[in-house]
């Protein structure tokens, strides 16, 4: 049976639903007084773009976002100097109590600019009584981004006491049911663990006021809209709701339309799929046969002195293998993916963290979500299955303003994707080995010619 397939939408017409608030900002008098060309000018100097009616003007300083006290000592004691991009212009949208979109790279903060909007949130609305729901809800793909996000909750909300539970798979039931039939102000999970949940009556969601769906894109990608609509479903329609993803996809635009009601976006840098500036990318064109012996070399070349590097791969199986093999060459190697389970997907992330196992090697269960500093390289041993997911892959590392580089392997058997790689690697402004252009022109020219066979049964793919 699928998860939740026996919940059903209240009638909210019927339901006395709690009265609650939503905008709380107040525009600081140095915000006030900027100008239309001085909002201009610095939107533009962020690589910024809004859409919607009455966005409000970008804040340059944690003081002009006019968070409370307890919020400003908090960012402090967490050593900010300024906020990002995406934090600048999300902080304004998301305390007016608009209905939001915000659209950024990897590693750019998108989860400060929820969180603390959120803590501000809670603390406006009515205790939870007895049986009570959580106020917010965060949405994620992944037990790992969920886990990384609980974090930053505990780091700012603790001083307002405020009560959080991160509920996903692959655990036990006990602990999270436990703090869910407490009640706690902010649930962060992932889709199916909570319809469990749900389904069960250990928890409802008709106090959520304030939705967040994070990485709206992966979710997506790993098929999670189904879930979605029947969580959302529980949810009050009149909340707020505040939809984050990387990329802009058509689908990811569908979903904005059927969850969001007259909302306001902002995008920093381009709406096409693009990189970090941060990353220096190398591809590196090899035949298969190759793989493994060019990756030992260039191993070799990538952690002469320990540095952190992360690995990522096409299967869980080839995960585990290549692991084996790193270890019995001596490499201090690590595998994570989904099959593990979360104890000891918690324990591989948490030594390569302290740099206790500064090599992993992982399927795309790390490429969205993981937040480890300092990792200088990042390996494409198997190039993945599209670009945004590429992009997601490098964007482990060259972050929080940091340089690193991404190495990623390449065959003729990638041939079709070259063509958006090649996008993206001149967006970069990165180098473009000419055998890539090369391939992206022979497969296009091979789906050009092959199109109309495959319509009635095609004779076969080609090497391209």
């Amino acid at each position: 049976m699928d998860a939740g397939s026996s919940l059903r939408a209240p009638d909210w017409s019927r339901i006395e639903l709690i009265t609650f608030q939503k905008d709380f900002y107040t525009q600081h008098p140095e915000v006030a007084a900027m100008s239309e060309a001085q909002v201009a000018q610095m939107r533009a100097s962020l690589e910024m773009t809004v859409v919607g009616r009455d966005v409000p003007k970008p804040v340059a300083t944690f003081e002009q976002a006019n968070f409370p006290d307890y919020i400003l000592e908090e960012v402090a004691k967490a050593g900010f100097t300024k906020p990002t991009p995406i934090q600048c212009q999300g902080w304004p949208m998301a305390m007016s109590g608009h209905d939001v979109i915000g659209i950024a790279q990897t590693g750019s903060g998108k989860t400060l600019a929820f969180i603390l909007p959120a803590i501000v949130h809670i603390n406006a609305q009515p205790l939870l009584q007895r049986g009570d729901g959580p106020i917010v809800l965060i949405l994620c793909p992944t037990r790992e981004l969920a886990n990384q996000t609980q974090q930053e909750v505990n780091k700012f909300g603790h001083s307002s006491r405020i009560k959080n539970t991160c509920v996903y798979g692959g655990v036990p039931k006990a602990k999270q049911a436990g703090d869910l039939s407490r009640g706690v102000e902010i649930v962060i999970a992932t889709p199916g663990r909570l319809l469990d949940f749900l389904e069960s009556g250990t928890t409802n969601l008709q106090r959520v006021t304030y939705l967040v769906l994070d990485e709206g894109d992966r979710m997506l990608d790993m098929g999670f809209e189904p879930q979605i609509r029947k969580i959302v479903s529980q949810i009050r329609p009149d909340r707020q709701t505040l939809l984050w993803s990387a990329t802009w996809p058509k689908e990811v635009v569908q979903m904005s339309r059927t969850f969001l009601k007259d909302p306001i976006q902002v995008n920093i840098g381009s709406l096409q799929t693009s990189a970090t500036h941060n990353v220096i990318q190398h591809i590196l064109l090899i035949e298969p046969r190759e793989k493994m012996a060019k990756f030992f070399d260039l191993l070799k070349q990538v952690m002469p002195q320990g540095e952190r590097c992360l690995v990522f791969v096409a299967t869980k199986r080839l995960a585990d293998q290549l692991t084996r093999s790193l270890r019995q060459e001596g490499w201090p190697a690590l595998a994570i993916h989904g099959d593990k389970s979360q104890n000891e997907r918690d324990w591989v992330l948490e030594q390569f963290k302290t740099g206790k196992s500064p090599l992993m090697v992982a399927t795309d269960v790390a490429s969205r979500g993981l937040d480890v500093k300092h990792i200088r390289a990042v390996i494409n041993y198997d190039f993945p299955n599209n670009v945004e997911d590429y992009v997601h892959r490098i964007g482990r590392t060259g972050r929080a303003e940091e340089h690193g580089t991404a190495y990623s392997f390449f065959t003729y058997e990638d041939a079709k994707k070259a063509r958006d790689l090649i996008a993206v690697l001149r967006e970069a402004g990165q180098e473009i080995p000419p055998k890539l252009q090369q391939m992206a022109t022979s497969s296009a020219a091979y789906a050009s010619k092959t199109r109309g066979y495959r319509k009635t049964g095609g004779y076969g793919r080609g090497r391209y």
